[in-house]
């Protein structure tokens, strides 16, 4: 089998690739983290950022492509009950660029381009993937996966780095930033919230996903590791000091909550490998950011409580995050190479 042509490959390229610029991206900003536990980490936190950053401009390529070459293919996946989900994966990578270079570099007006591209990509990428659900009959029970939440994950991913930001800003402009994150949290969160009970539908009332999609079950991090994060970076820049209390109460929830749902995600996905159920797909990044918003998360109820026991569970997820990582790129890789994994799935 002769290696696929670059136009094969992007007329075929799949809209999940960017989750590899969300895992990778993580993974460096939670090492960068730990580096103040242990220096050596930064070093390979710094190489993991700028390989990053060369991973997304690579995959951007022909994901461009893709949209200007061949639209109608691309239009096509848009209007798919469940691929359409992972097409905000290319937005919420910005957004995660646009926080590594805010702490690896000092290059904040690089930080400030990617963080609005993401935001204003991301913010139509959740409205086109909705209105075609809300709009279209094609979607069924059997279509509701913890992948429904990527447009809900990238809303309230907004405020990772545009809390931040904000420090970087002025006048209107600022004024108008902080509103975009307000916007993009209080939705998200909402969203977030019917979507858990409507994925819980499905996990007692339905057959299971199974397969390429025994990942996704690993997405509820996401948004439980996220949210709280974010609240608590738009509250250091509004007058309201009491909130900042209630949203510490709110991180404790939720990282209760996600301490729960690793252990069940991990039961679930080893129960699949048992039975034969998870073959590798480019769906296999879908462990790797939704496992690093939780070591996030947990890192952040350490800083702020000083417990011991919360940092050794924060490494043990880390050191699964990094082995999850190297494996899927390993096994990413070897698809590249022999072009594989740029064959459309049946």
């Amino acid at each position: 089998m002769s290696y696929p042509r670059f136009s094969a490959i992007a007329r075929s390229f799949a809209p999940g690739w960017f989750a590899a610029v969300m895992g990778t991206g993580v993974l460096a900003l939670t090492t960068h983290s730990l580096a103040v536990h242990w220096s050596w980490l930064a070093l390979l936190a710094e190489v993991l950022h700028w390989f990053n950053s060369l991973l997304f401009v690579l995959l951007a390529l022909p994901w461009l492509s893709r949209w200007l070459r061949f639209r109608s293919a691309a239009w096509q996946t848009l209007a798919h009950p469940v691929q359409a989900n992972f097409y905000p994966t290319f937005s919420i990578a910005l957004l995660v660029l646009a926080a590594q270079w805010l702490v690896f570099t000092d290059a904040v007006p690089v930080a400030l381009t990617l963080w609005w591209l993401g935001v204003g990509l991301h913010f139509l990428f959740s409205f086109a993937v909705l209105f075609l659900m809300f709009r279209g009959e094609q979607v069924g029970l059997e279509h509701v996966t913890p992948a429904n939440f990527i447009p809900a994950v990238g809303l309230v991913v907004m405020p990772l780095a545009g809390g931040p930001l904000l420090a970087h800003m002025d006048g209107v402009v600022r004024e108008w930033a902080l509103l975009v994150n307000i916007v993009g949290l209080g939705a998200g969160v909402m969203m977030y919230l019917a979507l858990l009970g409507l994925t819980f539908q499905r996990k007692y009332l339905h057959k299971p996903a199974q397969g390429i999609l025994t990942p996704t079950i690993w997405i509820h991090l996401a948004p439980l590791g996220v949210i709280p994060l974010s609240l608590l970076n738009l509250l250091e820049h509004v007058p309201l000091p009491a909130a900042r209390q209630l949203a510490m109460v709110v991180l404790l929830l939720f990282w209760g909550f996600a301490v729960w749902w690793l252990v069940m995600a991990s039961l679930l996905t080893l129960a699949a490998r048992a039975a034969g159920q998870l073959p590798f797909a480019l769906s296999w990044w879908g462990f790797t950011f939704p496992l690093g918003a939780f070591v996030a998360a947990s890192l952040r109820v350490h800083q702020l409580f000083g417990w011991g026991s919360v940092l050794v569970i924060a490494v043990a997820a880390w050191g699964l995050l990094v082995g999850l990582w190297a494996i899927t790129l390993l096994r990413t890789g070897r698809g590249v190479f022999s072009g594989a994994i740029f064959q459309p799935h049946p």
